[in-house]
């Protein structure tokens, strides 16, 4: 194994990371919190 197989799979590990990122990002079952945090900034006591 040379430095080229380290590099492909660091590659390929992260982008892996990023789809799992994007996945996780948009699924529906994280929405809730998600728009409940976007309101928090204009949320006055």
């Amino acid at each position: 194994m040379d430095v080229n197989d380290l590099r492909a799979i660091t590659t390929v590990i992260s982008f892996a990371v990023f789809i799992g990122i994007l996945v996780w990002a948009f699924s529906k079952r994280n929405k809730e919190n998600f728009d409940e945090a976007a309101k928090l900034p204009f949320d006055q006591d």
